[in-house]
This record gives C-alpha cells, structure tokens and sequence, in this order.
C-alpha cells in the first residue's frame, strides 16, 4: 500500500470510530488544540513521537513536492503534511519493533531507493552545473534545419518479402491495377496496408536512405519502375505529392532542443563514468 494511501487509512480510522459512537456516548472533554506546524526554516522538531523527533527538514522536503503539485505553502497545508509525517514516523517505529527492516527483500528495496535518490541528486547538480548554452541549440537548430530540407514528400508503398514478389506487383502495376488495392492484399506493412500504403506528410531523412532515394527522384503519380531493397524488404514505391517543408521557428522548439541537448550530455556523462569503472 501506498505511504499516502496509508496515511490515509490512518487517518480516516479515528474519525469513523467517534462517528459511529456519537450517538450514545457521552461528549469526551475538549483536547488542547493541536500543536501549530514550525514556522520555514525552523530548527525546532516537527514533532517528536514516542521520543523520536521528526525532523523539519522532512516537512520542507514534503511541502516543496506539493509546491510542485500547485498546492499553496499556507498553515492548512503544512498542517496536513505535520499529520502524515506523524504518521508515517509511527508505522515506521512498528515496522523497525516488528523486525521487518532486518528483511533480505525490504533492506534490498531500501538500498534501491537510496540507490535512485543519490543518482538523482547527483545528476541535477551535475546539469545545474552544466548548462545548455544558447550556441549549443542554435547550432542543434541549423543543423537540425539543414538535415530536413525544404520538401516534405506524400508517398504510398508495398512492402513484400522478395524481389520477385515485388516485380510481380510492378506488373500488376503496368497493366492497370490501382496501387492502393495491391498495398492492402499484398503489404506487409500493418501500419499502412490499410490506407493502401499511404506514408502520409514526411521529409526523406524520415525514411532509409534507400527508399528516400528512390522517393525523391519520382514524378507525381509515378511509381518505381524496379523494386527497392531496404532492411525491411522489398518495396514498390509511389509518390502521391509533394510541397514545402513547414518548419517549426527556434523559439516554439527551442524547450525541447535544450532537453534533447541535456539528455545526450547527461548519456555522454554516465557513458564516461562506466568507461573509467572497473567492472568485472
């Protein structure tokens, strides 16, 4: 069961305990209010059970994954967040007196979450450090830019096993036949057979070099006059149209290039760190 789940259930007990005894028992005598939360940056104790202080560090850490969540930094919240560390310290402390922490499978979940939280601290601190400049996504942009090119290209396709297969669709072809027909009896393309082999709206960079090849020396309407072989088969190729490229301006993209940039830095990194590891 989830920790929030379970706080949950902790708290919902009492309350359904005094509702279903409110009728007949007698009113208890008033609690002295709850103990307000620490005010931020406070050294004191959340709170301390059975002797056990909880720490305030805790309840920053809790409150700033709510922020996170768009929940307001306010006395109710950090009220909320007090209870379900109490909560959490007090299963805690039954699960240590129950022996459960001594277990081979919970310690190994434990060394896993430790495991994952240094490697996350780790690698934010690595990328604060290292940011991604300006150049650095402009040159990504251009390069990017210069790689799609200007034409974007509609095209159709057959793909079948052997060239012999193929040459017998070119035939078919010849004679008259409607190509998106032979696509959806013949292709052994789910993803397309359907739509008689309709590619849809791509650039050639999207496709093999092969069949980009063969794709963009066709006319409108024509199809090749000879089977192209790519890693996936054989293919018999139609071009239905083609137009400008659209492409997208630097700062609508500029967000994702800058993470796409991070994330190969962050590959780069571990990549290096296991070059220099002794692994056996």
């Amino acid at each position: 069961m989830k920790l929030k789940l379970l706080a949950a259930a902790l708290l919902a007990l009492p309350m359904l305990a005094v509702a279903q005894d409110a009728k007949d028992a007698p009113k208890p005598a008033a609690k002295p209010a709850a103990k307000a939360p620490a005010k931020p940056g406070s050294k004191e104790p959340v709170a301390t059970v059975n002797g056990v202080a909880v720490p305030q560090s805790r309840m920053e850490f809790m409150m700033e994954q709510q922020r996170g969540r768009g929940s307001p930094d306010n006395q109710q919240t950090r009220s909320m967040m007090r209870e379900e560390l109490i909560n959490r310290e007090v299963v805690t402390q039954e699960a240590q007196k129950s022996g459960l922490a001594k277990s081979a499978e919970v310690q190994a979940q434990m060394d896993i979450a430790r495991q994952e939280i240094l490697v996350g601290a780790y690698l934010r601190d690595w990328v604060k450090k290292h940011p991604v400049s300006d150049t650095e996504i402009q040159q990504e942009y251009e390069r990017a830019r210069a790689q799609t090119g200007d034409k974007e290209y509609r095209a159709r396709h057959i793909l079948v096993d052997n060239e012999d297969q193929a040459k017998a669709l070119i035939a078919d072809l010849n004679k008259g036949a409607k190509f998106d027909d032979l696509a959806k009896k013949n292709s052994k393309d789910a993803g397309s057979k359907e739509r008689g082999g309709d590619l849809d709206w791509n650039v050639p960079t999207a496709f093999d070099k092969q069949f980009s090849d063969a794709m963009v020396k066709l006319d409108k309407g024509k199809y090749t006059a000879a089977p192209v072989q790519t890693r996936f088969g054989f293919h018999v190729i139609q071009l239905d149209d083609v137009r400008p490229v659209k492409f997208p301006g630097m700062e609508e993209v500029k967000p994702r290039i800058a993470q796409q940039i991070q994330q190969h830095k962050v590959d780069e990194l571990v990549r290096g760190l296991r070059a220099k590891a002794k692994v056996e």
